[in-house]
């Protein structure tokens, strides 16, 4: 018979049964493995998931745990298609599924506090500790909050430089700006997270509003005197949208003096600036939970070039943006490579085996000034004891003055480039 006695039985145990299966986070984890060796990744982007996949695949019997405190991941890469209306935002989310199916990479959706290189510790927000023989750290990029832009302003002046949320405010904002108004963007100062990203994403805002609000003007208010790919781009702006595209370099009336992100109102050396639409990109430096780990010397994190390896705590390896890898630039190709070699160098560790010397590296990176009208750069790289050098002959630019075919053909290579560099993380 139910009466009430029984049935609160089976309530309170029906509720412990549903919270156990919710958390992911279990007694084994929290203790390290007796007959193996265990890596933790923190981040799941494209330095983080590509670390995980890559360790399981070059020594399955590793354990790995990836920390990511998000479900779904929104790349950066091809964003700026979504606020200029090409593609929606699904086309650009991404999640661990095949990691933890196919690969047998245990994924935690959970916050962490600090990656303690003392106690060889996760420390998750939830109170939870991890314990790992070698951790990887891909925490991505942090904002430079100045000049009257704080933290809370991207509700009104967004960023869209973390793909997600940002992206579609930025989208809607864009949609609901009139014909004849003005889309200002501030450039960062060096460095920052991809080099070619905001002069790609005005050129799309540009296809936009040609083709929709052929009244309007993008003014660039630019931090630095010159940018990535400049020649390539500026030749497909003065090809394409005419006048419409203005770049103001820091010397000559791009330098920021203040901003007030709710008026969208920008002073400079020269004049007050009104906009429209405000895309203002701060300056950056490595993601918070660098600074709380002692991972960072400056504003970003420096490492062994050869293993990723820390250069501050012992067995912690830091990939992606946030690590001083110069000459790579900070994009999600080079976190990608960097993922592989650091997977790759780590399993030999762990094996004590000699770490490859030098290894190899590489970025490529597609930007798209027109859906059919693409430029790339590319170069290879080696690391070596004093740092991460170019390989010389390798690589290079888009040409000048190539035709309107190659310029298309580019665009597609983007588009499989996106493709292949996803699933080569994700699937």
């Amino acid at each position: 018979m139910m009466n009430r006695r029984n049935f609160n039985k089976i309530l309170v145990g029906s509720f412990a049964l549903s919270l156990a299966a919710c958390s992911s986070i279990t007694s084994v984890t929290t203790t390290l493995p007796k007959d193996k060796k265990r890596v933790v990744v923190v981040g799941g982007g494209f330095g983080g998931a590509t670390a995980a996949k890559y360790i399981k695949k070059f020594s399955p019997e590793t354990e790995v745990i990836l920390i990511e405190q998000n479900k779904n991941y929104y790349t950066c890469p091809f964003a700026n298609t979504v606020i200029a209306g090409m593609n929606d935002i699904e086309y650009i989310k991404h999640d661990y599924k095949t990691l933890e199916s196919k690969y047998k990479v245990q994924v935690i959706h959970e916050k962490v506090a600090k990656v303690d290189g003392a106690t060889h510790t996760v420390i998750l927000e939830n109170g939870d500790v991890i314990p790992f023989h070698k951790a990887v750290v891909s925490p991505g990029i942090d904002f430079k909050y100045e000049k009257g832009y704080v933290e809370g302003s991207e509700m009104y002046s967004p960023h869209a430089y973390k793909a997600g949320a940002q992206t579609t405010l930025l989208r809607n904002q864009l949609e609901a700006m009139k014909d004849g108004g003005t889309y200002v963007m501030v450039a960062p100062a060096n460095p920052f997270r991809c080099p070619p990203g905001p002069y790609e994403r005005i050129s799309l805002v540009a296809h936009y509003l040609k083709n929709n609000k052929p009244n309007s003007k993008i003014i660039i208010l630019d931090q630095k005197n010159k940018f990535s790919k400049q020649g390539l781009f500026q030749e497909g702006w003065e090809k394409l949208y005419g006048d419409m595209i203005e770049w103001r370099s820091a010397e000559f009336g791009g330098k920021v003096i203040s901003v007030d992100p709710m008026k969208k109102e920008i002073e400079t050396d020269d004049e007050v600036v009104k906009a429209d639409v405000l895309n203002y990109i701060p300056s950056q430096k490595a993601g918070k939970l660098a600074f709380d780990s002692g991972l960072t010397k400056g504003d970003w994190c420096p490492i062994n070039t050869k293993t990723f390896e820390s250069r501050l705590v012992k067995d912690v390896h830091v990939i992606g943006d946030a690590s001083i890898a110069s000459k790579m630039p900070k994009s999600g190709f080079s976190a990608n490579s960097q993922g592989k070699v650091a997977a790759l160098q780590i399993t030999r560790l762990l094996k004590n085996k000699p770490v490859v010397n030098p290894p190899k590296l590489a970025n490529t990176c597609y930007s798209l000034v027109a859906p059919n009208y693409g430029i790339t750069v590319a170069a290879v790289y080696e690391a070596h004891e004093d740092g991460i050098k170019k390989v010389a002959g390798a690589g290079g630019l888009s040409p000048m003055g190539a035709t309107a075919s190659f310029r298309a053909l580019e665009a597609e290579y983007a588009v499989g480039w996106y493709k292949n560099q996803t699933a080569d993380i994700f699937s």
